[in-house]
């Protein structure tokens, strides 16, 4: 139970970074958080103690197996964020090419 308590507790530093900073770099940060908090809640959701890999043979009985679905869902988010996270620094990188800042509100203030 504990852990499921520290994945929200990441969550909620990602997401207090999301709204609370000024910074765009500070944001995208959040968002990794963020999706890494997510990533980590669906391998518990499929935790099993003591449980085994999901390769089934012949002289195996299905006993106490990790669920493999979250794993397979962890690993597409995995590859979605890696490029959300490309798209966010590419922008953040012409922003600061056009306005010299990575601070939002002087972004806004520019904003003619």
């Amino acid at each position: 139970m504990s852990l499921y308590l520290l994945c929200i507790l990441l969550f909620c530093v990602g997401l207090y970074s999301i709204l609370r900073k000024r910074n765009i770099i500070k944001i995208i940060i959040g968002l990794g958080i963020i999706e890494y908090a997510v990533n980590l809640f669906f391998i518990l959701i499929g935790y099993r103690m003591h449980g085994r890999a999901p390769i089934f043979s012949g002289d195996q009985a299905v006993l106490n197996m990790v669920d493999p679905l979250p794993q397979a869902i962890v690993m597409t988010t995995i590859v979605i964020g890696l490029a959300i996270t490309t798209l966010a620094v590419s922008l953040a990188i012409r922003i600061y090419e056009k306005y010299g800042t990575f601070d939002i509100t002087k972004i806004r203030k520019l904003r003619g």
